[in-house]
């Protein structure tokens, strides 16, 4: 298990997370608030309308049924395993060392890109509840996404009770927000376009103009991706080698219906105009807000927005910190990493490692190209690197439980089946999509995966030891060859958590 090419948590009584404190309704908030249903639809629904038009119903459900093969993926994987790293700790296992390191990489590259494209709009979304100029002010919308962050920064440093407690509260405002605003925009009285269920139809990727499904379910990908924060929880969840995975099943179904709601209001409330408007790039839900409920009573759904911005940024804190942690634990990163606060258990060098990167990664960005063309830039590179550890996971599943797999007809369907379809979805929308990025999206999405290489061959072949002449064998131990016997104790734990 972990113990054997880690340091375990055991073995290190002050420097472990605080155990047994998520329930199910903790882990399920956590799982929607990671996929962050307002702050996605706002930020990404003038993208994916460009990318295919009408069809955004279509590119959700889709995407959103290969999506839950990763899901159930993740699900069984956890029952084997409970290890904050999640996906860095069951690649490795299931398939390589060098595999699960490149999976654990993709979620922190990911998640520092996330969150600096992530504070823009939680600026932005607090200043236009007062002036809509202060909104367009890039030093504006810098100091208030900074000090947005800065408090979600210090929320997850507090330690993880008082972090599900600020999650869970602005969350359910989220969701009641969302469905206030879903059924006003359904049973609006002036509909500039019709329901039409062409609008789930394959073929309404043939009439629209420009990209194909491809480009959308890249998009998609971004919307759903976030749910997976409950893996990075299961060390500090009650009963983990379950909850933890009911909790990313039951936050992905109810952010996979908030997602197909709000697409088909925006389809059927905005313009084309306002849809394809570059102004509105990072705020259409709060256009479909005044489109439904004009004056100060439509801006309530850019609380909903800002809420649901400042929630995801905080499971994004979590993801990579727990993630940081573990490869610190590990020796696979600098062991600083993997150090905890005393009291509040929480993995504080890497809260700070990651706040120092992060804002400066954000004002840099602020000022080096409009605001536009770093979301899409960074939406789409996100959505690369989310296509290749979301695959890794879907296939280590099926590697690693292959025997068991034939002993039921739930085993096959949902832990061999649906993951296999989900990883080979990841891997064709990676081919497809990458051709048609432009330089700057494949230098972000793959080069920082590249970088990758570089702590590998420092920790994992023991470079850095070499070059001070000391021999290969000071390699971190996560790196050596998973044994049969490792293999056969995941089994047999998974079998005893069926």
């Amino acid at each position: 298990m972990a113990a054997e090419v880690s340091t375990s948590s055991s073995d290190q009584p002050d420097h472990s997370l605080k155990s047994g404190v998520l329930g199910l309704f903790d882990s399920t908030i956590m799982g929607i608030a990671g996929s962050a249903p307002a702050y996605s639809i706002s930020a990404t629904t003038f993208f994916l309308f460009g990318a295919v038009g009408y069809g955004g119903p279509a590119a959700l459900l889709y995407c959103g049924f290969f999506m839950f093969g990763i899901v159930f993926a993740f699900n069984y994987l956890s029952r084997a395993e409970s290890h904050a790293g999640a996906s860095y700790a069951w690649v490795r296992r299931a398939l390589h060392p060098v595999l699960g390191y490149i999976a654990g990489w993709c979620v922190i590259v990911s998640a520092i890109i996330f969150m600096v494209i992530a504070t823009f709009p939680a600026g932005s979304s607090l200043l236009s509840l007062f002036s809509d100029s202060w909104a367009s002010n890039t030093t504006a919308v810098t100091v208030f996404g900074a000090f947005f962050f800065l408090l979600m920064i210090a929320a997850v440093a507090a330690g993880v009770t008082v972090t599900v407690t600020v999650q869970i509260i602005m969350s359910c405002i989220e969701i009641f927000l969302l469905l206030l605003f879903a059924g006003l925009a359904l049973f609006h009285a002036h509909h500039v376009t019709g329901f039409s269920w062409h609008w789930f139809a394959p073929s309404i990727f043939h009439s629209t103009s420009g990209n194909t499904f491809w480009a959308g379910a890249l998009l998609a990908a971004f919307y759903f991706w976030g749910w997976d924060v409950t893996a990075n929880l299961n060390e500090e969840t009650k009963n983990a080698k379950k909850i933890a995975g009911y909790g990313g099943l039951l936050g992905a179904l109810v952010v996979f219906l908030l997602f197909e709601v709000f697409t088909i209001a925006t389809n059927m409330v905005l313009t084309k105009g306002e849809l394809t408007d570059q102004n509105n790039s990072a705020d259409i839900i709060n256009k479909l807000g005044q489109a439904v409920w004009h004056g100060q009573g439509g801006k309530l759904i850019v609380v909903g927005i800002l809420l649901s911005t400042v929630a995801t940024l905080e499971t994004t804190i979590i993801q990579v910190t727990r993630t940081l942690y573990t490869m610190g634990r590990d020796h696979t990163l600098p062991k600083g990493l993997g150090t905890t606060h005393r009291v509040r258990k929480s993995p504080i060098t890497a809260v700070v490692t990651v706040a120092v990167l992060s804002l400066a990664l954000f004002v840099a960005s602020s000022y080096i190209g409009s605001i536009y063309n770093i979301l899409s830039d960074g939406y789409n590179a996100i959505g690369l690197q989310i296509c290749v550890y979301y695959a890794l996971a879907g296939l280590a599943v099926v590697i690693l439980y292959r025997r068991q797999l034939f002993k039921s007809v739930g085993n096959f369907l949902f832990m061999g089946l649906w993951p296999l379809l989900g990883a080979i979805f990841m891997t064709v929308l990676f081919t497809k999509v990458l051709p048609g990025l432009n330089t700057t999206t494949k230098w972000v999405g793959l080069g920082s995966i590249a970088l990758g290489i570089v702590p590998m061959a420092w920790y994992g072949l023991g470079l850095g030891k070499i070059l001070r002449k000391i021999n290969l064998q000071y390699g971190s131990q996560y790196f050596l060859p998973v044994t049969k016997e490792d293999r056969h104790a995941a089994i047999e734990t998974l079998e005893e958590n069926l």
